[in-house]
């Protein structure tokens, strides 16, 4: 453990109390002091030369702890001198005698105790204030011409005083007010540490970011320059710290533009995009330049583009491959059926998990676009910028890093076929008025481009989100609304169709054979207790929890076991473990489902069909039963 504290004592026997103090008080911290005996002279030599880099405070006394403040960075503290410590050096001088007249000669933060000496004593004392070390002589010869008997000070004032023949002692410091300098000495090189660690770590971020950052103080100096800005600008940190912006990176000034901005500059013939941002506090003015070399902005947005855009350009599921029995099941089906024959808007709705996208490409599968391109773009997946690129494309030159020769738009890539927008509640409001305008016109205009290319595209946009109530409060586009709810279909989460449930885990059975081969059915107890589960991540969650059962069950057939087994760990959820008792289980369930949803709308037999999927004759039928 590396000392912390420095400790300078101007004469030997205050360095000696001050390494009693420290065995005595601070056990294992005793380590983080060093002491050294030093006058001003010699604390002087020892600045000059450089102190270790693991000193965070020093420690002193007198003249010597205010020279240390004035010759280095670090926080000084001093210890203090109390009138009490005054007094024991004029009682203890071997001259004292009472009626003597005593001159107290030291720096200011050494006569704090004379005042309240003097009222001990009753008696007026000669104070003699040095400022350096340079008129301590013309003091003690004021003492002199004073009259005094003795003078009492630090190191300096009584080897000054005893040279011109003055009989003098030492104040020495007591124990208390040692100790107390050494603790709050300690607290400080603890915050210094903690900042300075902060700082390290923050300074390894900037140096370990791919970008370039450069930071400015309110004089336009230079306070980071970050090792991908070296690289850059082929000049070294310490070449360029504290000099000016304008002299070393003169093009940042001159295209910085406002806060937040992005501009393009020049740098050794390499294309860099430049972003300026500015940190302003009370007492704080920085600006932050980050820099990107524009190649690696290509880089990023093609790996972006292969990763999180388009799925393909083909859709592998029908509407045949969507499982299920029930009436909302076979009402969606139906719907999907009939809108697939049209070349109109289709708006999917449904929570998360239902299998939109499954129904999306069945309804492309069942159209005369079936031999077109199918193309999904997920609206939440890409920022802003990237998202209107993806979406209408850009010619040469639109923009700094554009693809040589252009980039085709996902809507020029659905020619003929469809076009999938997934999660379009998540659609920023810029790029809703131009998609508004490409449903509404059936023509693009590429970013750059000045050419209008007309279209020929299906477009079905999906949500999980309620887009009237976000039209209502300012969030989407009322326009673009209507323009994609032309067609509208529901979803129905699992909860709507448990009657499904039996179908859905034994096609999941089938397509997820290879998680455990030897599984070759499931008995109907266990079919049941699935069907009696809310599944809030519908689908989704079902097919999630048949493949943990799948690992757990121990025979070819799954029992009751295997799935209660799966399900206690989600047993937070509202997991129901116990089957229901009578065979008309499932039907009291959908029953209770009408009667809920029922009452969520106010009683309207009408909306809670809608709601339900099924006919409103046959809700007041299978409520009147």
């Amino acid at each position: 453990m590396q000392a912390q504290v420095l400790v300078v004592a101007p004469f030997a026997e205050l360095a000696d109390s001050i390494k009693q103090v420290i065995r005595e008080c601070f056990g294992t911290q005793k380590q983080l002091f060093r002491v050294l005996e030093a006058d001003l002279q010699d604390a002087e030599k020892l600045v000059q030369q450089g102190l270790p880099k693991s000193i965070k405070v020093i420690v002193s006394r007198g003249g010597t702890a205010v020279l240390l403040e004035k010759l280095n960075m670090l926080p000084v503290v001093s210890i203090q001198v109390s009138g009490m410590d005054i007094a024991q050096a004029v009682y203890n001088h071997k001259e004292y005698k009472q009626g003597n007249k005593v001159g107290v000669v030291g720096f200011p933060n050494m006569l704090y105790g004379c005042e309240e000496l003097e009222s001990i004593l009753k008696r007026p004392l000669v104070e003699l204030e040095i400022q350096d070390e340079e008129n301590v002589a013309a003091k003690i010869s004021a003492a002199m011409e004073a009259g005094v008997d003795f003078v009492v000070g630090d190191a300096v004032s009584v080897r000054v005083a005893q040279e011109k023949g003055i009989p003098a002692s030492i104040i020495t410091s007591g124990k208390q007010a040692i100790f107390q300098a050494l603790q709050e000495a300690l607290l400080i090189a603890q915050v210094v540490s903690r900042d300075e660690g902060k700082s390290q770590l923050l300074r390894a971020v900037v140096n370990q970011a791919q970008d370039g950052i450069i930071a400015v103080n309110e004089k336009q100096e230079i306070t980071v320059f970050n090792p991908r800005a070296e690289l850059l600008f082929r000049r070294f940190s310490y070449d360029v710290l504290g000099k000016s912006l304008q002299e070393v990176c003169p093009d940042l000034l001159e295209k910085e533009g406002n806060n937040g901005e992005e501009n393009v500059i020049d740098v050794f013939g390499k294309q860099v995009l430049i972003k300026k941002a500015v940190i302003q506090t009370a007492d704080l003015y920085m600006s932050i330049y980050t820099l990107q070399q524009v190649s690696e902005v290509q880089r990023i947005e093609q790996n972006i583009r292969k990763r999180l855009t388009t799925k393909g350009l083909t859709a592998k599921y029908h509407l045949d491959d969507i499982i299920g029995a029930s009436t909302p099941c076979k009402t969606m089906k139906e719907k999907a059926a009939r809108y697939a024959l049209t070349d109109s808007t289709i708006l999917i709705t449904g929570e998360s998990g239902t299998g939109k996208e499954m129904l999306v490409q069945g309804i492309h599968n069942k159209s005369n676009r079936a031999s077109g391109p199918f193309v999904a773009v997920n609206c939440a997946a890409l920022p802003e910028n990237l998202l209107e690129s993806e979406l209408f494309g850009y010619v040469e030159g639109a923009f700094t890093g554009a693809k040589r020769g252009g980039r085709q738009g996902m809507f020029e890539l659905a020619h003929g076929g469809t076009l999938f927008l997934d999660e379009i509640g998540e659609m920023p409001m810029p790029l809703q008025s131009r998609l508004l305008r490409v449903l509404q016109e059936r023509e693009v205009m590429p970013i750059g481009g000045e050419a209008i290319i007309p279209i020929d595209v299906r477009v079905i946009a999906a949500t999980n989100k309620n887009l009237g109530e976000m039209v209502a409060k300012g969030e989407f586009r009322q326009d673009l609304y209507y323009r994609l709810n032309i067609l509208r279909i529901h979803m129905p989460v699992l909860a709507e169709r448990r009657t499904d449930i039996p179908l859905l885990v034994k096609g999941i059975l089938v397509d997820m054979n290879s998680v455990n081969p030897r599984i070759s059915g499931i008995d109907d107890e266990a079919l049941e207790i699935l069907s009696c589960q809310r599944w809030p991540g519908n689908i989704r969650q079902l097919r999630n929890m048949v493949e943990r059962i799948m690992l757990l069950a121990n025979g070819a057939c799954i029992d009751k076991q295997a799935v209660l087994l799966a399900l206690e760990d989600d047993g937070e959820e509202g997991i129901i473990v116990e089957p229901l008792s009578s065979a008309d289980s499932l039907e009291t369930l959908a029953t209770e489902k009408m009667q809920q949803v029922l009452a969520e709308e106010g009683y309207n037999y009408s909306r809670a069909a809608k709601r339900l999927g099924i006919h409103r004759t046959t809700l007041w039928r299978k409520l009147r039963k």
